[in-house]
């Protein structure tokens, strides 16, 4: 029985392991969509990086996260 035990705890610890990289690659595919999102409405709306303070991110971000919520509830 004792063989069964340690083989259920390697599988276990074999399973979290491929849960804890699956979780890595979501995160890493995340942050590659928000840095492919911010860069293009930088570049669509022609911003400047100069311009670009934390409160001028905060500010903008919320025109047009409020922007969309608009635009899903006209449809």
């Amino acid at each position: 029985m004792i063989g069964g035990v340690v083989m259920s705890k390697s599988n276990l610890e074999k399973q979290e392991a491929k849960l804890k990289s699956l979780n890595q690659k979501i995160k890493d595919e995340k942050n590659k969509i928000e840095q492919r999102l911010g860069k293009q409405i930088i570049s669509q709306a022609n911003l400047d990086y100069a311009n670009l303070s934390n409160d001028n991110i905060k500010s903008l971000s919320k025109k047009v996260s409020d922007f969309l919520k608009e635009k899903s509830v006209d449809h």
